[in-house]
């Protein structure tokens, strides 16, 4: 029951990522929440979910950066 769960949460997570893709809204966000359901079952979505992690983390501190000139 549980794994029924997580996997339709992250699918359903990954496809509002989709939508906000197209229409402006946090889909990054969305995403990155489907990878984290999705990463206890699915050892490609925990290499994915690293990938964006990681992404994540250097556009930030990218944006920090220029934001404190």
């Amino acid at each position: 029951m549980k794994k029924i769960a997580l996997i339709s949460l992250g699918a359903l997570s990954m496809l509002l990522g989709l939508v906000f893709v197209i229409i402006p809204g946090p889909s990054l966000i969305f995403f990155i929440a489907g990878l984290f359901c999705l990463s206890f079952y699915y050892p490609k979505a925990r290499g994915y979910l690293t990938l964006c992690q990681k992404a994540l983390t250097k556009s930030c501190a990218y944006i920090d950066k220029k934001l404190a000139r």
